[in-house]
């Protein structure tokens, strides 16, 4: 049993005030594997009181200052990938590829961060005004627990680059996770208060943050509802805050598509992280003339797929992360087929062979309608929906008939038709043919996927605020 009954303020590891236990289970065996003493309110406040007297020194930090400390962090990330790459693989059953990618891009933030500093211009001219970007002050950031290391990197490399300190909150989901990256970050050496990382629970540590007038601004990764919450709580103080939320992207196989082509990248793109990814494409739009052969290549994908424990690099799906995820998933599974979906592949319970662990059968249903609530809903599960539309404009139409707009996919022989197509789609990314690797776009959503964008530039500059100065060359 792994024990985790620290937390990181100020620069050191502490006992944590608050005495709460929780026991995690590893999800591909059931069996217990760790045990996390849970930050409170109190904790909270400690951290965001280191972080507000760390604030006086990054924020005149110079530009060379930033980039050091951004370069250790780098360097120190990197060298603990195979660490976080076994974290995740044992805390919520995320695939070896998906670990290794995660750990890497974990990272790449700071080198990205490094890169955007040495030539962002802090200073600039608008109109007779001096405009100066300056930090927010404490940031506040709230995690989740699927590729949790990936998303403190890329929250905290671009606080430290824009001169901000910081207040972390991970899922306490992903402890485990959060212990390996905390002790790879303190390795760097920054000065104490920097970066501060409490792992607690929402209702508490998450809800002082939210509320605490010393914290000036919340990025927050995780579900819809609750970032509406945050956005709620937020206004009181006038935090500004930066949401990525939920997502049902749409995967558009126009009928000039190379469907055999297309579709590995499709089932991908629908399964990624066993399904729980808010971008994955869980609704596929095929053209009616070609949905048979649409269903057939999909079924023989997702049949494919090999479900299992994650510590085998050959496996594709693994484990939904707790029972109530499993549970979840097996409900609206259960509700496709009540609603008339057509069950293609997979179904509820679980795999053949596979008796315990919260493992989901890859499920493709056919014949969905896109009011259906498997096509209205998040699952965040392996489980994909076929939907047939006529033409082209019906294909956008249901494509953005959705609260969501965080990303989608579209395929199509005739590139410049594809990427007509991409531009009507209402969503915060748009891969035409194929999945790519890209860290310096920005990256959020439309709608209710949130507020704002993370990574390059854009992701930088909402760390920062304008301010203007008029006659700063005016003498009288």
């Amino acid at each position: 049993m792994n024990i985790i009954d620290t937390i990181y303020i100020d620069g050191a590891f502490v006992a944590p005030h608050g005495q709460e236990r929780m026991v995690l289970l590893d999800p591909a065996t059931e069996r217990e594997a760790t045990t996390v003493v849970l930050a409170d309110a109190v904790d909270a406040q400690r951290a965001i009181a280191a972080a507000r007297r760390a604030f006086a020194l990054t924020s005149r930090a110079g530009r060379e200052q930033r980039m050091a400390w951004l370069q250790r962090l780098h360097e120190e990330v990197a060298a603990a990938e195979p660490e976080i790459v076994e974290a995740m693989v044992a805390e919520y059953g995320g695939t070896m590829a998906m670990a290794v990618g995660t750990a890497r891009r974990a990272a790449a933030s700071f080198a990205s961060a490094r890169t955007i500093l040495a030539d962002y211009p802090f200073e600039r001219r608008a109109g007779a005004a001096r405009v100066t970007m300056l930090p927010h002050g404490v940031v506040g950031m709230i995690t989740p627990w699927n590729a949790n290391a990936g998303f403190i990197a890329s929250k905290l490399a671009m606080a430290i680059a824009a001169g901000s300190s910081a207040v972390i909150k991970p899922s306490e989901m992903s402890a485990r996770q959060t212990e390996v990256m905390t002790r790879a970050l303190h390795r760097a050496g920054l000065p104490p208060g920097v970066f501060n990382i409490v792992t607690g629970r929402g209702d508490t540590v998450g809800a002082e943050i939210v509320r605490h007038p010393d914290v000036a601004k919340i990025s927050f990764t995780g579900s819809t509802a609750v970032g509406k919450s945050i956005a709620r709580g937020a206004v009181d103080t006038m935090k500004r805050v930066t949401l990525e939320l939920g997502g049902k992207s749409p995967t558009i196989l126009l009928d000039d598509a190379d469907f055999a082509r297309a579709m590995p990248f499709a089932a991908m793109a629908a399964v990624m992280n066993s399904g729980q990814a808010c971008i994955a494409g869980t609704r596929l739009l095929v053209p009616a003339s070609r949905a048979q052969e649409a269903q057939e290549l999909v079924v023989q994908a997702f049949c494919a797929l090999r479900v299992g424990a994650t510590h085998d690099p050959q496996v594709d799906v693994g484990p939904m992360v707790s029972r109530t995820q499993w549970e979840r998933v097996q409900a609206y599974i259960r509700k496709g087929i009540e609603e008339g979906a057509t069950l293609l592949a997979g179904g509820p319970g679980r795999p053949h062979g596979l008796e315990r662990g919260w493992f989901v059968r890859p499920t493709v249903f056919g014949d969905v309608r896109n009011d259906m609530t498997i096509a209205r809903e998040e699952i965040f599960g392996p489980v994909l929906s076929i939907i047939a539309y006529r033409d082209d404009a019906e294909a956008i139409a249901i494509a953005n008939d959705t609260p969501y707009g965080l990303q989608a996919y579209v395929f199509g022989g005739d590139l410049a038709r594809a990427n007509r197509v991409a531009a009507e789609i209402v969503a915060g990314r748009v891969f035409v043919n194929g999945l790519y690797d890209a860290p310096e776009a920005p990256f959020g959503g439309f709608k209710q996927s949130g507020l704002g964008r993370e990574f390059g530039v854009f992701g930088l500059e909402e760390y920062l605020e304008p301010k203007a100065t008029m006659g700063h060359d005016n003498p009288l």
